[in-house]
């Protein structure tokens, strides 16, 4: 049986990277994407390293593009060789969160970085991939969203904003595909240990370990393992929406530390 293709944005870091990983290990073919070439291009020699047969085709290919970009996605999609051009399953997983600041003081960079790639990058790549999946006659959409798309919480504002509305958009596009046989699942992670919070204190670090403190927060394989149990389902069988938390977070405000 031919192997499956997966599309993961974001895949540089975090979430996206243990993924690709994740599934370039179960025999898939990993379409790797992001801004940053060269950490698309390691990736890649890792995995071909790894999984990869001097005999057989590619396990991964790389996409270098910014998901901000409609007409850099457009291009870089129409890109892909033959071979590569049927996805099975596209994971929008290229996502942040700027700033911490309350709704009055907020950076209209942060706001516009988060909406731009949070919302119109999700929408940017959907746009190119889903009507090759309607051609082909199905195909299975994964949207990385977050626990803030489900509640609000003090100086989420604008990140929170962003992640309701792909809450908002994974159940769009489960009802518009769904007479094509298209699947849309949600996975919303609680507090996860990956540069998410590095980037959103604008690299101070030590804020970002605070976050973290006194609690075992999720990993990124823990959600690269739940990706790939919602993808490998069987095809009468759509998960649609995928809360996750530590075992130590019962909400976005609640969190049990010790010490």
């Amino acid at each position: 049986m031919e192997p499956k293709t997966i599309l993961i944005t974001g895949a540089t870091s975090g979430f996206g990277e243990a993924m690709a990983r994740r599934f370039a290990a179960e025999g898939w073919r990993v379409i790797i994407t992001g801004r940053r070439t060269e950490r698309l291009e390691a990736l890649r020699k890792e995995l071909e390293g790894l999984h990869g047969r001097i005999d057989g085709p590619a396990i991964a290919h790389p996409l270098h593009f910014d998901v901000r970009d409609n007409t850099g996605v457009e291009q870089a999609i129409t890109t892909l060789p033959d071979d590569w051009k049927r996805i099975d399953v596209l994971v929008n997983n290229a996502g942040l969160a700027a700033g911490f600041d309350p709704i009055q003081e907020g950076s209209l960079e942060d706001w516009n970085r988060m909406l731009d790639t949070n919302v119109k990058g999700l929408l940017h790549v959907s746009r190119a991939v889903i009507p090759g999946m309607i051609e082909h006659g199905g195909g299975h959409i994964i949207n990385i969203g977050s626990v803030a798309g489900k509640e609000v919480y003090p100086r989420g504002n604008v990140y929170c904003a962003s992640k309701h509305a792909v809450d908002a958009l994974t159940k769009g596009m489960r009802q518009d595909l769904l007479a094509h046989g298209i699947r849309v699942t949600q996975i919303a992670p609680g507090l996860a240990e990956t540069e998410f919070s590095n980037v959103r204190f604008h690299g101070d670090a030590h804020k970002a370990q605070q976050v973290y403190l006194g609690m075992k927060p999720l990993s990124a394989d823990d959600i690269a393992d739940l990706a790939f149990f919602a993808a490998t389902r069987p095809p009468h069988v759509c998960i649609n929406d995928l809360v996750v938390m530590p075992t130590a977070q019962a909400a976005s405000t609640m969190v049990h530390r010790k010490g």
